[in-house]
């Protein structure tokens, strides 16, 4: 089973970045997550939402 949210950790792997920008990236993503009024965990983003809005697709 697939894990449904991203570390810092996994995100730099993916997008082959520094653990620092993965940091921002999760930082920005939350603040939008946040907005819509969704719940955030702080270092931490949803897999899904990730990848579609670093790739403008779904993840399955």
């Amino acid at each position: 089973m697939t894990r449904q949210i991203l570390t810092a950790k996994d995100i730099s792997e993916i997008c082959g970045i520094s653990e620092s920008k993965a940091y921002q990236i999760i930082r920005k993503l939350n603040e939008e997550l946040e907005k819509a009024g969704y719940l955030t965990f702080r270092g931490r983003v949803s897999r899904a939402f990730f990848y579609e809005r670093m790739y403008g697709m779904k993840n399955d």
